[in-house]
């Protein structure tokens, strides 16, 4: 995926139009599908804290010609490979029982159904995820920040509910995602968080993203920890 391609809400309303005309096209309207947007699309769906993200990961209950479709409006739109994708199912942050807990945003062509995971289920995924070079942590902030604001708290106890209907408890939740949950829950301040948690989670990126440069073809998922905690450690010492 480009670093430089990006998908907002309304480009990824006309993305998922197209594509759910191409496969009415080639599927008919006998057997319909549904999509349920995970991640970084179900964020921009949702709320208004993030404007965008970098592809659309997602659920994908289709026939096979999905897969063709998806194939055509990269093609016709210029669109990178993955753009749609269904990766997202072999992370740590998926479950089966998310379709359960999606809700429902719009039909396309009469055929293809879009889901969303929103609220405190949302914030569970970015719990359990917690990577500190995408946007998880300050889209937890962003979700928690976004629902005082509209009177409708997410409590622990909502958040709690999620991660044991998820995951079966938070035992493999990383360290820092307890940490983090339990600083803004008892601090409170979540505007504060969120440029915080963004401002580190960029500087991460870039670390990785250098490293990568750096060291072509050598940068495995396991090392991407440590690289960020060294490049925090290497900035310490310059502004000492």
């Amino acid at each position: 995926m480009s670093a430089e391609f990006t998908i907002s809400k309304d480009n990824l309303d006309t993305y998922i139009k197209e594509l759910s005309r191409e496969f009415r096209k080639l599927n008919g309207t006998k057997t319909p599908a549904e999509i349920i947007l995970i991640g970084g699309a179900a964020v921009i769906v949702n709320y208004g804290f993030r404007d965008m993200t970098n592809d659309i990961d997602a659920l994908i209950f289709a026939s096979s010609v999905m897969k063709e479709a998806v194939n055509r409006i990269s093609d016709r739109q210029g669109l990178p490979n993955g753009w749609l994708n269904a990766d997202f199912k072999k992370t740590k942050s998926f479950s089966e029982k998310l379709i359960g807990v999606s809700k429902y945003y719009k039909t396309f062509s009469n055929i293809v159904v879009i889901r969303t995971v929103a609220a405190e289920y949302l914030i569970a995924m970015k719990l359990m995820s917690g990577r500190e070079y995408k946007y998880d942590l300050s889209d937890i902030a962003g979700i928690l920040l976004e629902h005082e604001k509209n009177g409708d708290l997410i409590t622990r106890e909502k958040i709690d509910k999620a991660i044991i209907e998820l995951y079966g408890g938070w035992d493999d939740v990383p360290d820092n995602s307890k940490e983090l949950i339990n600083a803004l829950l008892t601090g409170g301040d979540y505007a504060k968080a969120y440029k915080e948690l963004r401002e580190r989670e960029i500087e991460g990126r870039e670390a990785v993203l250098e490293f990568d440069k750096d060291n072509p073809r050598k940068l495995k998922g396991d090392m991407i920890g440590e690289i960020i905690k060294r490049a925090r450690e290497k900035e310490k010492v310059g502004d000492r």
